[in-house]
């Protein structure tokens, strides 16, 4: 068995190595494609470098308001907010005892954030294993890389709520199976579906960009 010391030291530091390469690889490949010129002329309340429109695409995931599925799905929207926030902790968490306090346990209010937020995170993923389970429209379209990342990151939400302390006299099986999972998430997530956080600037900028040269973004909101 690794040492505990090798799996979040060496072992960590591989598998970020590994994922900063073919992430570096991934966005070099991304940015030698060029959009395509704009064939529609400026309508609406259109800019032909409509800068507002960009930024509005890039902050639209924390405005719900501004979709029609977060405004009657809101319930879900807080699901998919508590989670991302979840994974934030998690790996913030991974880090932190990685490179700052390795041995040394967590002051206990500190642990106790991670718990909190890691743990709600780890509740939404048990709800959502149920809905991808049992609704049938999402049941339809969920890929076998879906079942597994989502089955994955719970597990590690859960380990995560165990570890958080870093206590080495409560047990170092958590640490263990924490950094163990991480590490192979941090290979396994540039190949997997995972990986569209990658894509999000980019789509939302064209998108921002297009739907804003023809007077759709910013929404503005007609008075009756």
């Amino acid at each position: 068995m690794f040492e505990l010391e090798f799996v979040r030291g060496t072992l960590h530091d591989a598998a970020l190595l590994f994922m900063v390469v073919v992430y570096t690889i991934r966005l070099y490949w991304l940015t030698r494609f060029k959009a395509g010129r704009e064939r529609q002329v400026p309508t609406g309340r259109g800019s032909p470098n409509p800068r507002g429109s960009i930024v509005y695409s890039w902050a639209n995931i924390a405005m719900p308001w501004a979709m029609e599925s977060t405004r009657t799905g809101f319930f879900l929207y807080l699901q998919f907010v508590v989670f991302h926030l979840g994974v934030t902790a998690a790996i913030v968490l991974m880090f932190s005892i990685s490179f700052y306090f390795k041995g040394d346990p967590l002051p206990a209010s500190l642990a106790l954030v991670f718990r909190i937020v890691i743990g709600a995170a780890f509740l939404v993923g048990l709800l959502r294993i149920i809905r991808r389970l049992t609704n049938i429209y999402v049941r339809a379209i969920s890929s076998p890389d879906d079942h597994f990342a989502l089955w994955l990151l719970t597990v590690w939400f859960g380990l995560g709520v165990l570890a958080a302390p870093n206590d080495s006299s409560q047990g170092t099986w958590q640490a263990y199976a924490f950094f163990l999972i991480g590490s192979f998430f941090l290979v396994y997530v540039p190949f997997s579906k995972i990986s569209h956080y990658l894509y999000y600037p980019f789509t939302r900028y064209y998108l921002g960009k297009t739907l804003g040269r023809r007077g759709v973004f910013p929404i503005r909101r007609v008075q009756s």
